[in-house]
């Protein structure tokens, strides 16, 4: 049962790592503490979301998300013009950074904006966590912009709404990526790219959706792609495991590995999904520093979130241009 909150209400939720839908300027965004990774899980389970996108974390003030990645001047010049408001940056994580591997799809960069509505501040404020957000809606379903909305589309998946009103932009954020010398539009949105450019100079438009999953170069919340791949090669589907090989389990795990990362003992794939990049980045070093040859990965099966992590380890098993 999906209950309505007041503002402490849903703060107290957030931490406790459940899902809260909540207002922003944009849409309706379902939110959890992006620190926490069986809560970030959730987030693609309840929407039935079938990649692992990248989601964008939501901060308070810039201070706050500076604290998460690193900025450089085009990044502070945007957030003192455009923050809080309808505008996300996607940066470099620092090496003290707390957001769950799994918020930002595997990657060494995060999404982080900063929203401009007063009851969305005001639940960070309170929350005293980086909130992970995409729309509050099921996967290929139209964005929500009321807590009806919300409802409608997740009432029974999530803990909690949030209810603002009605959103004031009604159209997700602009995505920017600045983790390059030219900047690069991912995703337009709320804040136009006209605006940017007079702020920080000309910006590159995004490659169509087509050429971006070829090139499996761009990270964007709302796009297709192929994320962090392990430097060893990945075999799928494993029933068996060498020596010399590291085993990334699901379920009672096969014997005779090198070393050994455990998606979930039980089998349940939420638990699996918030485990996995952290299980890839973790093999792909202990097995090399252990001299295995490749990591080999047991089957999970496609039902639920178990479809996403089939697709993400079809991805980084992809042969390598």
């Amino acid at each position: 049962m999906t209950e309505s909150v007041d503002l402490a209400g849903a703060a107290a939720l957030l931490r406790a790592g459940a899902l809260v839908a909540f207002p922003t300027e944009t849409v309706y965004g379902l939110g959890a503490d992006a620190r926490q990774g069986p809560a970030v899980a959730a987030i693609f389970a309840a929407k039935g979301r079938p990649h692992f996108n990248p989601l964008i974390c939501h901060f308070p003030n810039a201070e706050a998300a500076w604290a998460e990645v690193v900025p450089d001047d085009r990044a502070r010049a945007l957030a003192e013009t455009f923050w809080p408001g309808p505008l996300s940056l996607v940066l470099p994580r620092r090496d003290t950074c707390r957001i769950d591997l799994l918020a930002g799809a595997g990657l060494d960069t995060l999404a982080v904006r900063v929203p401009a509505h007063p009851l969305a501040l005001a639940l960070l404020e309170a929350a005293g966590v980086p909130v992970a957000a995409p729309s509050a809606n099921r996967s290929g379903q139209v964005s929500p912009t009321t807590a009806a909305h919300v409802l409608e589309g997740l009432g029974g998946r999530i803990a909690a709404v949030l209810d603002g009103g009605p959103c004031g932009v009604g159209l997700e954020s602009t995505v920017l990526d600045l983790t390059q010398r030219s900047p690069v539009l991912l995703r337009p949105g709320g804040v136009p790219v006209e605006a940017i450019e007079a702020v920080i100079g000309p910006v590159s438009r995004p490659l169509p959706l087509s050429a971006a999953e070829a090139s499996r170069s761009l990270r964007s919340p709302g796009m297709m792609l192929s994320h962090y791949a392990p430097n060893l090669p990945l075999r799928l589907g494993a029933r068996q495991v060498a020596a010399d090989e590291a085993l990334l389990a699901f379920g009672p795990p096969l014997p005779g590995a090198g070393v050994v990362w455990q998606l979930s003992e039980s089998g349940d794939v939420t638990e699996a999904a918030a485990r996995l990049f952290a299980g890839l980045r973790w093999l792909d070093a202990e097995g090399a520093r252990r001299g295995v040859l490749g990591i080999a990965a047991m089957p999970v099966p496609e039902a639920g979130l178990g479809a996403a992590i089939n697709d993400r380890l079809l991805r980084a098993a992809a042969p390598r241009g």
